[in-house]
Protein backbone atom coordinates (compact mmCIF):
# COMPACT_ATOMS: atom_id res chain seq x y z
CA UNK A 1 0.00 0.00 0.00
CA UNK A 2 1.45 3.46 -0.96
CA UNK A 3 2.70 5.74 1.78
CA UNK A 4 3.04 9.49 2.23
CA UNK A 5 5.93 11.16 4.04
CA UNK A 6 5.62 14.44 5.92
CA UNK A 7 8.92 16.01 6.94
CA UNK A 8 8.73 17.44 10.46
CA UNK A 9 12.44 18.23 10.79
CA UNK A 10 15.74 16.98 9.35
CA UNK A 11 15.73 13.88 11.51
CA UNK A 12 12.03 13.03 11.75
CA UNK A 13 9.36 12.18 9.22
CA UNK A 14 5.75 11.19 9.75
CA UNK A 15 4.63 8.33 7.52
CA UNK A 16 0.97 7.65 6.67
CA UNK A 17 -0.48 4.80 4.66
CA UNK A 18 -2.57 5.91 1.68
CA UNK A 19 -5.87 4.09 1.78
CA UNK A 20 -7.70 3.05 -1.37
CA UNK A 21 -11.35 4.05 -1.28
CA UNK A 22 -13.66 1.05 -1.08
CA UNK A 23 -17.39 0.73 -1.76
CA UNK A 24 -19.24 1.92 1.37
CA UNK A 25 -22.24 0.15 2.89
CA UNK A 26 -24.85 2.15 0.94
CA UNK A 27 -23.22 1.18 -2.34
CA UNK A 28 -22.84 -2.46 -1.37
CA UNK A 29 -26.45 -2.70 -0.25
CA UNK A 30 -27.77 -1.12 -3.43
CA UNK A 31 -25.58 -3.34 -5.60
CA UNK A 32 -26.63 -6.60 -3.97
CA UNK A 33 -30.28 -5.57 -4.05
CA UNK A 34 -30.17 -5.40 -7.85
CA UNK A 35 -27.39 -7.95 -8.49
CA UNK A 36 -28.25 -10.94 -6.27
CA UNK A 37 -25.75 -13.15 -8.06
CA UNK A 38 -22.86 -10.71 -7.61
CA UNK A 39 -22.98 -9.47 -11.21
CA UNK A 40 -25.19 -6.71 -12.58
CA UNK A 41 -26.48 -7.14 -16.13
CA UNK A 42 -27.77 -4.36 -18.37
CA UNK A 43 -31.33 -5.26 -17.33
CA UNK A 44 -30.33 -5.23 -13.66
CA UNK A 45 -28.74 -1.81 -14.09
CA UNK A 46 -31.84 -0.47 -15.82
CA UNK A 47 -33.94 -1.69 -12.91
CA UNK A 48 -31.57 0.08 -10.50
CA UNK A 49 -31.87 3.33 -12.45
CA UNK A 50 -35.66 3.24 -12.43
CA UNK A 51 -36.39 1.90 -8.96
CA UNK A 52 -33.52 3.20 -6.85
CA UNK A 53 -32.39 6.34 -8.67
CA UNK A 54 -35.86 7.49 -9.64
CA UNK A 55 -35.03 7.76 -13.35
CA UNK A 56 -38.48 6.63 -14.47
CA UNK A 57 -37.77 7.49 -18.12
CA UNK A 58 -34.50 5.55 -18.29
CA UNK A 59 -34.17 3.13 -21.20
CA UNK A 60 -32.12 0.05 -21.93
CA UNK A 61 -30.01 2.24 -24.21
CA UNK A 62 -29.19 4.43 -21.20
CA UNK A 63 -28.07 1.41 -19.21
CA UNK A 64 -26.02 0.15 -22.15
CA UNK A 65 -24.28 3.52 -22.44
CA UNK A 66 -23.21 3.22 -18.80
CA UNK A 67 -21.93 -0.30 -19.47
CA UNK A 68 -19.94 0.94 -22.45
CA UNK A 69 -18.42 3.77 -20.38
CA UNK A 70 -16.92 1.20 -17.99
CA UNK A 71 -15.33 -1.11 -20.57
CA UNK A 72 -11.95 0.56 -20.33
CA UNK A 73 -11.62 -0.39 -16.66
CA UNK A 74 -9.63 -3.48 -15.75
CA UNK A 75 -12.40 -4.37 -13.29
CA UNK A 76 -15.03 -4.63 -16.05
CA UNK A 77 -16.32 -8.12 -16.88
CA UNK A 78 -18.10 -9.10 -20.09
CA UNK A 79 -20.79 -10.95 -18.15
CA UNK A 80 -21.76 -7.83 -16.25
CA UNK A 81 -20.73 -5.23 -13.72
CA UNK A 82 -19.11 -6.31 -10.49
CA UNK A 83 -19.25 -4.26 -7.31
CA UNK A 84 -16.05 -2.31 -7.95
CA UNK A 85 -17.11 -1.24 -11.45
CA UNK A 86 -20.55 -0.30 -10.13
CA UNK A 87 -18.87 1.89 -7.50
CA UNK A 88 -16.73 3.62 -10.13
CA UNK A 89 -19.85 4.31 -12.19
CA UNK A 90 -21.51 5.96 -9.18
CA UNK A 91 -18.51 8.27 -8.82
CA UNK A 92 -18.39 9.06 -12.55
CA UNK A 93 -19.92 11.68 -14.80
CA UNK A 94 -22.83 9.44 -15.81
CA UNK A 95 -24.21 9.73 -12.28
CA UNK A 96 -24.11 13.41 -11.34
CA UNK A 97 -26.64 14.81 -8.88
CA UNK A 98 -27.13 17.70 -11.29
CA UNK A 99 -26.08 16.86 -14.86
CA UNK A 100 -24.42 19.88 -16.52
CA UNK A 101 -25.56 18.75 -19.96
CA UNK A 102 -29.26 19.16 -19.17
CA UNK A 103 -31.21 21.05 -21.81
CA UNK A 104 -33.32 24.18 -21.53
CA UNK A 105 -36.66 22.84 -20.30
CA UNK A 106 -38.56 25.84 -18.95
CA UNK A 107 -41.22 27.52 -21.07
CA UNK A 108 -39.27 30.33 -22.76
CA UNK A 109 -42.24 31.96 -24.50
CA UNK A 110 -43.49 34.07 -21.57
CA UNK A 111 -42.63 37.79 -21.18
CA UNK A 112 -39.17 38.66 -19.80
CA UNK A 113 -40.81 39.71 -16.55
CA UNK A 114 -41.62 36.04 -15.85
CA UNK A 115 -37.95 35.06 -15.50
CA UNK A 116 -35.00 35.52 -13.19
CA UNK A 117 -32.02 36.79 -15.22
CA UNK A 118 -28.36 36.11 -14.39
CA UNK A 119 -27.34 39.73 -13.75
CA UNK A 120 -24.01 41.46 -13.26
CA UNK A 121 -23.22 44.71 -11.45
CA UNK A 122 -20.47 47.08 -12.64
CA UNK A 123 -19.51 44.32 -15.04
CA UNK A 124 -16.29 46.04 -16.15
CA UNK A 125 -14.52 46.18 -12.75
CA UNK A 126 -11.65 43.82 -12.02
CA UNK A 127 -11.68 44.27 -8.24
CA UNK A 128 -13.01 46.67 -5.62
CA UNK A 129 -15.49 49.46 -6.31
CA UNK A 130 -13.12 52.33 -5.50
CA UNK A 131 -9.69 51.88 -7.05
CA UNK A 132 -9.61 48.80 -9.27
CA UNK A 133 -9.03 48.84 -13.01
CA UNK A 134 -11.85 48.74 -15.54
CA UNK A 135 -11.37 46.14 -18.25
CA UNK A 136 -13.15 44.02 -20.84
CA UNK A 137 -11.88 40.81 -19.20
CA UNK A 138 -14.53 40.67 -16.42
CA UNK A 139 -17.19 41.22 -19.11
CA UNK A 140 -15.87 38.30 -21.17
CA UNK A 141 -15.62 36.04 -18.12
CA UNK A 142 -19.16 36.88 -16.98
CA UNK A 143 -20.67 36.13 -20.39
CA UNK A 144 -18.78 32.84 -20.69
CA UNK A 145 -20.18 31.84 -17.29
CA UNK A 146 -23.71 32.45 -18.53
CA UNK A 147 -24.39 35.98 -17.22
CA UNK A 148 -27.11 37.60 -19.35
CA UNK A 149 -27.22 41.18 -18.03
CA UNK A 150 -24.11 43.35 -18.36
CA UNK A 151 -23.92 46.79 -16.75
CA UNK A 152 -21.81 49.62 -18.15
CA UNK A 153 -21.42 53.08 -16.53
CA UNK A 154 -21.03 55.68 -19.31
CA UNK A 155 -19.09 58.89 -18.65
CA UNK A 156 -17.51 61.61 -20.82
CA UNK A 157 -13.72 61.43 -21.05
CA UNK A 158 -11.63 64.31 -19.70
CA UNK A 159 -11.90 66.23 -22.99
CA UNK A 160 -15.62 65.62 -23.28
CA UNK A 161 -15.30 64.25 -26.81
CA UNK A 162 -15.52 60.50 -26.19
CA UNK A 163 -17.17 57.96 -23.88
CA UNK A 164 -15.48 55.99 -21.11
CA UNK A 165 -16.69 53.17 -18.91
CA UNK A 166 -15.79 53.49 -15.21
CA UNK A 167 -17.33 53.76 -11.76
CA UNK A 168 -18.03 57.48 -11.45
CA UNK A 169 -16.70 59.51 -8.55
CA UNK A 170 -14.04 56.95 -7.68
CA UNK A 171 -10.41 56.21 -8.53
CA UNK A 172 -11.28 53.33 -10.85
CA UNK A 173 -9.45 53.56 -14.17
CA UNK A 174 -11.51 53.77 -17.36
CA UNK A 175 -11.91 51.40 -20.28
CA UNK A 176 -13.02 52.40 -23.76
CA UNK A 177 -16.73 51.85 -24.45
CA UNK A 178 -16.10 50.51 -27.94
CA UNK A 179 -13.85 47.78 -26.51
CA UNK A 180 -16.61 46.79 -24.07
CA UNK A 181 -19.22 46.59 -26.82
CA UNK A 182 -16.89 44.52 -28.99
CA UNK A 183 -16.19 42.13 -26.09
CA UNK A 184 -19.93 41.67 -25.61
CA UNK A 185 -20.44 41.02 -29.31
CA UNK A 186 -17.69 38.38 -29.43
CA UNK A 187 -18.74 36.52 -26.27
CA UNK A 188 -22.49 37.08 -25.94
CA UNK A 189 -23.82 33.75 -27.14
CA UNK A 190 -21.15 31.14 -26.37
CA UNK A 191 -22.75 30.03 -23.09
CA UNK A 192 -26.37 30.68 -24.08
CA UNK A 193 -28.38 31.69 -27.14
CA UNK A 194 -30.81 33.69 -25.03
CA UNK A 195 -30.69 37.49 -25.08
CA UNK A 196 -28.01 39.63 -23.52
CA UNK A 197 -29.31 42.80 -21.87
CA UNK A 198 -26.94 45.75 -21.59
CA UNK A 199 -27.92 48.24 -18.90
CA UNK A 200 -26.37 51.67 -19.36
CA UNK A 201 -25.84 53.96 -16.39
CA UNK A 202 -25.77 57.06 -18.55
CA UNK A 203 -24.09 60.34 -17.55
CA UNK A 204 -23.73 61.77 -21.05
CA UNK A 205 -24.87 64.86 -22.90
CA UNK A 206 -26.92 64.49 -26.07
CA UNK A 207 -23.92 64.68 -28.45
CA UNK A 208 -22.20 61.81 -26.67
CA UNK A 209 -25.47 59.87 -26.57
CA UNK A 210 -25.57 60.22 -30.35
CA UNK A 211 -22.01 58.85 -30.47
CA UNK A 212 -23.06 55.89 -28.31
CA UNK A 213 -26.02 55.22 -30.61
CA UNK A 214 -23.69 54.97 -33.61
CA UNK A 215 -21.26 52.70 -31.75
CA UNK A 216 -24.05 50.36 -30.66
CA UNK A 217 -25.63 50.17 -34.12
CA UNK A 218 -22.30 49.68 -35.90
CA UNK A 219 -21.15 47.03 -33.43
CA UNK A 220 -24.26 44.88 -33.14
CA UNK A 221 -26.04 45.48 -36.45
CA UNK A 222 -28.93 43.06 -36.96
CA UNK A 223 -28.20 41.47 -33.58
CA UNK A 224 -29.55 44.58 -31.86
CA UNK A 225 -33.21 44.33 -30.85
CA UNK A 226 -35.15 47.40 -31.92
CA UNK A 227 -38.61 48.10 -30.55
CA UNK A 228 -40.85 50.07 -32.90
CA UNK A 229 -43.30 51.25 -30.25
CA UNK A 230 -42.38 53.95 -27.75
CA UNK A 231 -44.25 52.15 -24.97
CA UNK A 232 -45.18 48.48 -24.79
CA UNK A 233 -47.76 46.76 -22.59
CA UNK A 234 -45.72 43.55 -22.29
CA UNK A 235 -42.08 42.61 -22.69
CA UNK A 236 -41.12 40.14 -25.43
CA UNK A 237 -40.13 36.58 -24.53
CA UNK A 238 -36.60 35.17 -24.21
CA UNK A 239 -37.43 32.78 -27.06
CA UNK A 240 -38.33 35.63 -29.41
CA UNK A 241 -35.10 37.43 -28.46
CA UNK A 242 -32.68 34.56 -29.08
CA UNK A 243 -29.25 35.83 -30.15
CA UNK A 244 -30.36 39.42 -29.67
CA UNK A 245 -28.73 42.24 -27.70
CA UNK A 246 -31.20 44.42 -25.79
CA UNK A 247 -30.43 47.92 -24.47
CA UNK A 248 -31.93 49.15 -21.20
CA UNK A 249 -31.46 52.61 -19.74
CA UNK A 250 -33.33 55.80 -18.88
CA UNK A 251 -34.78 57.53 -21.94
CA UNK A 252 -33.02 60.88 -22.50
CA UNK A 253 -36.08 62.96 -21.68
CA UNK A 254 -36.28 61.40 -18.22
CA UNK A 255 -32.56 61.98 -17.73
CA UNK A 256 -32.81 65.67 -18.67
CA UNK A 257 -35.76 66.17 -16.31
CA UNK A 258 -33.93 64.68 -13.33
CA UNK A 259 -33.04 66.87 -10.43
CA UNK A 260 -29.42 67.84 -11.08
CA UNK A 261 -28.51 67.14 -7.45
CA UNK A 262 -29.98 63.64 -7.36
CA UNK A 263 -27.39 60.88 -7.09
CA UNK A 264 -27.86 58.13 -9.65
CA UNK A 265 -28.70 54.61 -8.52
CA UNK A 266 -25.33 53.02 -8.94
CA UNK A 267 -22.53 55.50 -8.46
CA UNK A 268 -20.64 56.97 -5.55
CA UNK A 269 -20.58 60.50 -6.95
CA UNK A 270 -20.83 62.61 -10.08
CA UNK A 271 -18.39 64.82 -11.85
CA UNK A 272 -19.19 68.53 -11.36
CA UNK A 273 -19.03 69.17 -15.12
CA UNK A 274 -21.90 66.75 -15.71
CA UNK A 275 -24.06 68.19 -12.96
CA UNK A 276 -23.68 71.67 -14.37
CA UNK A 277 -24.28 70.78 -18.03
CA UNK A 278 -27.49 72.19 -19.54
CA UNK A 279 -28.22 70.83 -23.05
CA UNK A 280 -28.97 73.37 -25.77
CA UNK A 281 -31.58 73.00 -28.50
CA UNK A 282 -29.15 71.53 -31.07
CA UNK A 283 -28.11 68.78 -28.65
CA UNK A 284 -31.73 67.80 -27.98
CA UNK A 285 -32.19 67.13 -31.68
CA UNK A 286 -29.63 64.30 -31.38
CA UNK A 287 -31.57 62.51 -28.64
CA UNK A 288 -34.03 60.47 -30.83
CA UNK A 289 -31.24 58.33 -32.32
CA UNK A 290 -30.23 57.27 -28.82
CA UNK A 291 -33.77 56.94 -27.56
CA UNK A 292 -34.67 54.53 -30.37
CA UNK A 293 -32.04 52.06 -29.11
CA UNK A 294 -33.78 51.62 -25.76
CA UNK A 295 -35.95 48.51 -25.68
CA UNK A 296 -36.37 48.39 -21.89
CA UNK A 297 -37.10 51.81 -20.40
CA UNK A 298 -35.70 52.39 -16.90
CA UNK A 299 -36.32 55.03 -14.27
CA UNK A 300 -38.08 55.92 -11.04
CA UNK A 301 -41.27 57.91 -11.12
CA UNK A 302 -41.31 61.07 -9.00
CA UNK A 303 -42.53 60.64 -5.46
CA UNK A 304 -42.06 57.84 -2.97
CA UNK A 305 -42.25 54.06 -2.94
CA UNK A 306 -45.92 53.89 -3.85
CA UNK A 307 -45.23 55.77 -7.06
CA UNK A 308 -42.09 53.79 -7.82
CA UNK A 309 -44.07 50.54 -7.64
CA UNK A 310 -47.11 51.76 -9.54
CA UNK A 311 -48.14 49.46 -12.39
CA UNK A 312 -49.24 51.21 -15.58
CA UNK A 313 -51.37 48.73 -17.61
CA UNK A 314 -50.31 50.43 -20.85
CA UNK A 315 -46.57 50.59 -20.21
CA UNK A 316 -43.96 48.25 -18.72
CA UNK A 317 -40.64 49.50 -17.39
CA UNK A 318 -37.58 48.66 -15.31
CA UNK A 319 -37.12 49.95 -11.76
CA UNK A 320 -33.82 49.78 -9.86
CA UNK A 321 -33.51 49.64 -6.08
CA UNK A 322 -30.47 49.20 -3.87
CA UNK A 323 -30.44 46.13 -1.63
CA UNK A 324 -31.18 48.43 1.33
CA UNK A 325 -34.07 50.13 -0.45
CA UNK A 326 -35.53 46.73 -1.30
CA UNK A 327 -35.20 45.41 2.25
CA UNK A 328 -36.97 48.48 3.61
CA UNK A 329 -39.68 48.23 0.96
CA UNK A 330 -40.39 44.55 1.71
CA UNK A 331 -41.42 45.45 5.27
CA UNK A 332 -44.37 47.55 4.14
CA UNK A 333 -44.89 46.85 0.43
CA UNK A 334 -44.19 43.12 0.03
CA UNK A 335 -47.27 42.23 -2.01
CA UNK A 336 -47.03 45.44 -4.04
CA UNK A 337 -43.50 44.46 -5.11
CA UNK A 338 -44.75 41.01 -6.16
CA UNK A 339 -47.61 42.60 -8.12
CA UNK A 340 -45.21 45.09 -9.78
CA UNK A 341 -42.78 42.36 -10.84
CA UNK A 342 -45.48 40.28 -12.51
CA UNK A 343 -45.36 42.69 -15.47
CA UNK A 344 -42.41 45.03 -14.86
CA UNK A 345 -38.72 44.39 -14.26
CA UNK A 346 -37.06 45.06 -10.91
CA UNK A 347 -33.31 45.32 -10.68
CA UNK A 348 -31.60 45.14 -7.28
CA UNK A 349 -28.00 46.29 -6.87
CA UNK A 350 -25.44 46.19 -4.01
CA UNK A 351 -25.47 49.08 -1.56
CA UNK A 352 -22.73 51.66 -1.91
CA UNK A 353 -20.86 50.57 1.21
CA UNK A 354 -19.86 47.28 -0.47
CA UNK A 355 -16.63 48.84 -1.70
CA UNK A 356 -14.89 45.44 -1.50
CA UNK A 357 -17.25 44.12 -4.24
CA UNK A 358 -18.97 41.75 -1.82
CA UNK A 359 -22.56 40.62 -2.42
CA UNK A 360 -25.82 40.26 -0.52
CA UNK A 361 -28.60 37.75 0.09
CA UNK A 362 -30.28 37.24 -3.32
CA UNK A 363 -33.38 35.52 -1.93
CA UNK A 364 -34.84 38.79 -0.64
CA UNK A 365 -35.16 39.88 -4.24
CA UNK A 366 -36.12 36.51 -5.70
CA UNK A 367 -38.93 35.79 -3.24
CA UNK A 368 -40.47 39.16 -4.18
CA UNK A 369 -40.17 38.45 -7.92
CA UNK A 370 -37.15 40.68 -8.67
CA UNK A 371 -35.80 39.51 -12.02
CA UNK A 372 -32.41 41.24 -12.03
CA UNK A 373 -30.60 40.61 -8.76
CA UNK A 374 -27.32 42.26 -9.76
CA UNK A 375 -24.09 40.81 -8.36
CA UNK A 376 -20.41 41.67 -8.42
CA UNK A 377 -19.07 38.73 -10.42
CA UNK A 378 -15.36 39.40 -10.00
CA UNK A 379 -14.99 38.10 -6.43
CA UNK A 380 -16.13 35.01 -4.58
CA UNK A 381 -17.99 34.01 -1.45
CA UNK A 382 -21.13 32.18 -0.41
CA UNK A 383 -23.63 34.57 -1.99
CA UNK A 384 -21.90 34.44 -5.37
CA UNK A 385 -21.68 30.63 -5.13
CA UNK A 386 -25.44 30.55 -4.44
CA UNK A 387 -26.05 32.79 -7.45
CA UNK A 388 -23.95 30.49 -9.64
CA UNK A 389 -25.85 27.49 -8.26
CA UNK A 390 -29.25 29.06 -8.92
CA UNK A 391 -28.37 29.64 -12.56
CA UNK A 392 -27.18 26.10 -13.14
CA UNK A 393 -30.93 25.54 -13.54
CA UNK A 394 -32.68 25.38 -16.94
CA UNK A 395 -29.61 24.17 -18.78
CA UNK A 396 -27.50 27.05 -17.52
CA UNK A 397 -29.01 29.38 -20.14
CA UNK A 398 -29.09 32.37 -17.75
CA UNK A 399 -32.90 32.52 -17.58
CA UNK A 400 -34.89 30.70 -14.88
CA UNK A 401 -38.69 30.77 -15.02
CA UNK A 402 -40.16 32.27 -11.88
CA UNK A 403 -42.34 29.95 -9.75
CA UNK A 404 -46.04 30.04 -10.59
CA UNK A 405 -46.94 31.41 -7.16
CA UNK A 406 -45.07 34.66 -7.98
CA UNK A 407 -47.03 35.07 -11.22
CA UNK A 408 -50.56 34.18 -10.13
CA UNK A 409 -53.40 36.42 -8.99
CA UNK A 410 -56.42 35.29 -6.99
CA UNK A 411 -60.09 36.00 -7.66
CA UNK A 412 -59.84 39.26 -5.71
CA UNK A 413 -56.56 40.23 -7.40
CA UNK A 414 -54.53 39.02 -4.42
CA UNK A 415 -50.94 37.90 -4.93
CA UNK A 416 -48.38 35.87 -2.99
CA UNK A 417 -47.50 37.43 0.35
CA UNK A 418 -43.78 36.87 1.10
CA UNK A 419 -44.34 37.83 4.75
CA UNK A 420 -47.06 35.22 5.42
CA UNK A 421 -46.23 31.93 7.23
CA UNK A 422 -45.44 29.04 4.88
CA UNK A 423 -46.11 25.31 5.21
CA UNK A 424 -43.43 22.67 4.62
CA UNK A 425 -43.78 21.35 1.05
CA UNK A 426 -40.79 19.02 0.78
CA UNK A 427 -38.57 17.08 3.15
CA UNK A 428 -35.12 16.51 1.69
CA UNK A 429 -32.73 13.95 3.15
CA UNK A 430 -29.08 14.06 2.23
CA UNK A 431 -26.56 11.49 3.37
CA UNK A 432 -22.94 12.56 3.00
CA UNK A 433 -21.25 9.26 2.25
CA UNK A 434 -17.64 10.00 1.28
CA UNK A 435 -15.29 12.26 -0.63
CA UNK A 436 -12.35 11.69 -2.94
CA UNK A 437 -9.94 13.42 -5.34
CA UNK A 438 -8.05 15.85 -3.11
CA UNK A 439 -4.86 13.82 -3.25
CA UNK A 440 -4.96 14.20 -7.06
CA UNK A 441 -5.81 17.91 -7.26
CA UNK A 442 -3.76 19.20 -4.30
CA UNK A 443 -0.16 18.88 -3.14
CA UNK A 444 0.16 16.54 -0.18
CA UNK A 445 1.09 19.44 2.13
CA UNK A 446 -1.62 21.80 0.82
CA UNK A 447 -3.72 21.51 3.99
CA UNK A 448 -1.27 20.43 6.67
CA UNK A 449 2.52 20.39 6.53
CA UNK A 450 2.83 17.40 8.83
CA UNK A 451 -0.15 15.12 8.11
CA UNK A 452 -2.99 14.33 5.71
CA UNK A 453 -6.03 16.64 5.97
CA UNK A 454 -8.83 16.56 8.53
CA UNK A 455 -11.95 17.10 6.39
CA UNK A 456 -15.51 17.87 7.40
CA UNK A 457 -18.51 18.88 5.30
CA UNK A 458 -21.03 21.65 5.85
CA UNK A 459 -24.26 21.06 3.96
CA UNK A 460 -27.43 23.06 3.98
CA UNK A 461 -30.24 24.85 2.22
CA UNK A 462 -29.98 28.44 1.04
CA UNK A 463 -33.41 29.90 0.38
CA UNK A 464 -36.17 31.96 1.91
CA UNK A 465 -35.56 32.76 5.59
CA UNK A 466 -37.72 29.89 6.88
CA UNK A 467 -35.77 27.36 4.77
CA UNK A 468 -32.26 28.47 5.68
CA UNK A 469 -30.48 25.60 7.45
CA UNK A 470 -26.93 24.26 7.76
CA UNK A 471 -25.68 20.92 9.11
CA UNK A 472 -22.16 19.64 9.65
CA UNK A 473 -20.50 16.24 9.59
CA UNK A 474 -17.89 15.06 12.03
CA UNK A 475 -14.22 15.63 11.20
CA UNK A 476 -12.31 12.69 9.75
CA UNK A 477 -8.70 13.04 10.84
CA UNK A 478 -5.59 12.38 8.74
CA UNK A 479 -7.45 11.08 5.71
CA UNK A 480 -7.45 11.97 2.00
CA UNK A 481 -10.47 9.72 1.42
CA UNK A 482 -12.91 10.64 4.19
CA UNK A 483 -15.93 8.41 4.78
CA UNK A 484 -18.66 10.10 6.84
CA UNK A 485 -21.91 8.19 6.19
CA UNK A 486 -23.94 10.85 8.03
CA UNK A 487 -27.52 11.74 7.08
CA UNK A 488 -29.29 15.08 7.50
CA UNK A 489 -32.89 16.22 7.02
CA UNK A 490 -34.08 19.55 5.64
CA UNK A 491 -37.67 20.78 5.76
CA UNK A 492 -38.25 23.07 2.78
CA UNK A 493 -41.16 25.46 2.40
CA UNK A 494 -40.25 27.02 -0.95
CA UNK A 495 -38.32 24.33 -2.86
CA UNK A 496 -38.70 26.30 -6.10
CA UNK A 497 -36.24 28.88 -4.74
CA UNK A 498 -34.03 26.54 -2.69
CA UNK A 499 -30.35 25.91 -3.42
CA UNK A 500 -28.39 23.01 -1.92
CA UNK A 501 -25.13 24.42 -0.63
CA UNK A 502 -22.11 22.21 0.10
CA UNK A 503 -18.72 23.20 1.44
CA UNK A 504 -15.83 20.95 2.45
CA UNK A 505 -13.41 22.42 4.97
CA UNK A 506 -10.22 21.20 6.59
CA UNK A 507 -10.00 21.61 10.35
CA UNK A 508 -7.17 23.84 11.45
CA UNK A 509 -6.00 24.19 15.05
CA UNK A 510 -5.72 27.96 14.54
CA UNK A 511 -9.53 28.05 14.33
CA UNK A 512 -9.61 29.19 10.71
CA UNK A 513 -10.44 26.20 8.49
CA UNK A 514 -8.84 25.68 5.10
CA UNK A 515 -11.02 25.61 1.99
CA UNK A 516 -11.50 22.17 0.40
CA UNK A 517 -14.17 22.89 -2.21
CA UNK A 518 -17.76 24.02 -2.61
CA UNK A 519 -20.83 23.38 -4.75
CA UNK A 520 -24.32 24.83 -5.06
CA UNK A 521 -27.20 23.33 -7.03
CA UNK A 522 -30.87 24.21 -7.60
CA UNK A 523 -32.96 21.87 -5.44
CA UNK A 524 -35.78 21.40 -8.00
CA UNK A 525 -33.32 19.88 -10.48
CA UNK A 526 -31.42 17.53 -8.14
CA UNK A 527 -31.73 13.82 -8.91
CA UNK A 528 -32.56 11.39 -6.12
CA UNK A 529 -30.61 8.23 -5.32
CA UNK A 530 -26.89 7.67 -4.78
CA UNK A 531 -25.25 10.51 -6.68
CA UNK A 532 -21.94 12.31 -6.88
CA UNK A 533 -21.29 16.06 -6.89
CA UNK A 534 -18.10 17.59 -8.29
CA UNK A 535 -16.69 20.36 -6.13
CA UNK A 536 -15.59 23.79 -7.31
CA UNK A 537 -12.91 26.25 -6.23
CA UNK A 538 -13.61 29.68 -4.75
CA UNK A 539 -14.05 31.29 -8.17
CA UNK A 540 -16.51 28.65 -9.32
CA UNK A 541 -14.13 26.58 -11.46
CA UNK A 542 -14.65 22.84 -11.21
CA UNK A 543 -11.85 20.72 -9.76
CA UNK A 544 -10.73 17.89 -12.00
CA UNK A 545 -11.12 15.06 -9.47
CA UNK A 546 -12.57 16.31 -6.16
CA UNK A 547 -16.13 15.13 -5.52
CA UNK A 548 -18.51 13.86 -2.89
CA UNK A 549 -20.81 10.84 -2.97
CA UNK A 550 -24.25 11.59 -1.55
CA UNK A 551 -27.56 9.82 -1.11
CA UNK A 552 -30.50 12.13 -1.83
CA UNK A 553 -34.22 11.58 -1.28
CA UNK A 554 -37.35 13.73 -1.28
CA UNK A 555 -40.63 13.19 0.54
CA UNK A 556 -43.78 15.18 1.05
CA UNK A 557 -44.57 15.97 4.69
CA UNK A 558 -47.73 13.83 4.73
CA UNK A 559 -45.76 10.83 3.44
CA UNK A 560 -43.76 10.68 6.67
Amino acid sequence: MPKQNFKVCWCWRRIFKTRVVEPPRDVENAFHLFAPNGTMSVDDLLKFLIEHQGETKATKEDAQAIFDSLKHLNIFHRRGIHLEAFFRYLLGDHNLAHPPSSQVHHDMNAPLSHYFLFTGHNSYLTGNQVSSASSVEPIKDALLRGVRVIELDLWPNSKGNDVEVLHGGTLTSPVDLQKCLQAIKENAFHASEYPVVITFEDHLNANLQKMVAKMVIDTFGDTLYRCEAENVEQFPSPESLKKKVVISTKPPKEYLEENAGEVSENEMGRRPSDLEHVPDEDEEKAVPQYRQLIAIHAGKLKGGLDNWLSDDPKKVRRLSLSEQELENATKTHGTKIVRFTQRNLLRVFPKGTRVDSSNYNPFVGWMHGAQMVAFNMQGHGKHLWIMQGMFKANGGCGYVKKPDFLLQRGPDDEVFDPNAPLDVKTVMRVKVILGEGWHQDFHHTAFDRYSPPDFYTRIGIAGVPADKDVKQTSTIEDEWLPVWEEEFEFQIRVPELAVLRIQVLEYDTTGRPDFGGQACFPVPELRSGIRNVPLFDKKGNKYKHVRLLLSISFERPYDL
